[in-house]
């Protein structure tokens, strides 16, 4: 096993994944740490978490637990990945995962890059930006759960983490991969332990792949999987995705992410298909019963194009929701999406093609889907996947990607 991924969410695991595929890596992403029995056959396993939101402590634990199982295997590399919108407050997980990763490694420095220019995620000078924006004047301002308030990755990491953090710099970068780990190797030697690296396009991506692939650990988004899979592989095409390719049969498209492309996306497609808008006090009084019922009103639409159930929101109806019920009432959607896929599947759905990143891991959960076979990518960062022991293809999408026909583009894609 070549790279050992730890992904803080459901979607950005597919992310990822994906990424690796299309690097040349066999790649298979496991739903939780697997047990000790549970051997896979590929250059790369992606283990999907539920980290991103959870406590710290318990972000920390399953995140060594994930560790554990991977080394167990011989893994070379380990990657922390999290978002290309680095979603992370001064209070949040990246920094006190990766100091427990870095300590049960024996590791002294690491790197951070959530880049992924191609879906306009770009780091610059240390700060991350979202299309021409920093960060703390994107959508990602207003996220529910990890409003992001800071563009600058070194204040962030050394709020949230321990020890100093440095920089090596586009030019630098521009310089080529020696430039890069001499750089890296100065900061080491004036006691940096996290490295913020810029990366602006594809070309600085493929250099850092090819810096940092020795490294024993490194973090960040699916920009810098991609550079360090095509740096170990060589660039060669990898035909893993076959194994992921969509099954025929029945779609539904599950969305709860609120962020400004989702709210595009099921804007557009609102106008091809039948919709259901979720309604939240009846997700807060019967999450259970309530998701029951919109598995049937699903069943009882046509097929073509897919039916949706949404839970998609603009922020000024957002900001009213959060102040009427606050966080129970992102707990009371996922569960009602949660029982809805459940009798989804039971009914004979075998597509499900779902916005956002908690809304994937409750569906995901409600499945009770061991693990995926990558296929063919409907956008940058979303591929098809296929649960590998049940007939299920699930499409995971984080809450920015893809573009404003994305719902339909999933169904396009050929079985």
């Amino acid at each position: 096993m070549k790279i050992g991924v730890i992904a803080d969410d459901f979607t950005g695991a597919t992310d990822i994944a994906g990424f690796l595929v299309a690097g040349g890596l066999t790649t298979t992403q496991m739903i939780g740490v697997p047990g000790a029995d549970v051997q896979v056959d590929a250059d790369a396993v992606v283990i999907s978490l539920k980290s991103r939101s959870n406590p710290a402590d318990q972000a920390v634990a399953d995140s060594l637990a994930a560790l554990d199982w991977l080394r167990a295997r011989g893994c070379a590399q380990i990657y922390q990945k999290y978002c290309s919108t680095f979603d992370s407050t001064a209070a949040g997980n990246i920094g006190p995962v990766a100091d427990a990763l870095m300590e049960a490694l024996g590791s002294g420095i690491t790197v951070i890059c959530p880049a992924l220019p191609v879906n306009g995620r770009s780091v610059y000078l240390g700060h991350l930006f979202v299309g021409q924006d920093l960060l703390q004047d994107s959508g990602m301002r207003d996220h529910p759960i990890t409003p992001m308030r800071d563009s600058s990755l070194i204040r962030l990491m050394e709020a949230q983490a321990q020890g100093r953090c440095g920089l090596v710099d586009a030019v630098t970068v521009d310089q080529g991969a020696q430039a890069v780990r001499d750089r890296i190797a100065a900061l080491r030697s004036d006691g940096v332990r996290y490295v913020v690296l810029d990366a602006i396009s594809d070309a600085h991506l493929a250099t850092l792949g090819e810096a940092v692939r020795d490294m024993a650990l490194v973090t960040g988004g699916s920009g810098l999987g991609y550079g360090i899979a095509r740096a170990v592989s060589g660039g060669a095409a990898a035909q893993a995705q076959d194994a992921g390719a969509p099954l025929a049969g029945p779609a539904v498209v599950i969305s709860g992410s609120c962020s400004v492309m989702t709210n595009r996306q099921v804007a557009a497609y609102g106008a091809l298909a039948p919709v259901m808008a979720v309604d939240v006090d009846r997700c807060l009084a019967d999450a259970e019963g309530y998701g029951a019922e919109l598995a049937a009103w699903v069943l009882d639409q046509p097929r073509d194009p897919a039916p949706m159930i949404t839970a998609t929101a603009d922020p000024d109806r957002l900001r009213q929701i959060q102040a009427q019920h606050g966080a129970a009432a992102s707990d009371a959607v996922e569960r009602s999406f949660a029982a809805a896929a459940g009798h989804l599947a039971t009914g004979g759905i075998t597509r499900f093609i779902v916005a956002g990143g908690e809304t994937s891991g409750a569906v995901t959960q409600a499945l009770a889907v061991t693990g995926f076979a990558i296929g063919p990518q409907i956008a940058p960062g979303v591929p098809w996947v296929r649960a590998l022991d049940k007939p299920l293809s699930l499409a995971l999408k984080s809450g920015n990607f893809g573009a404003e026909t994305f719902f339909t583009d999933a169904q396009q894609v050929p079985a």
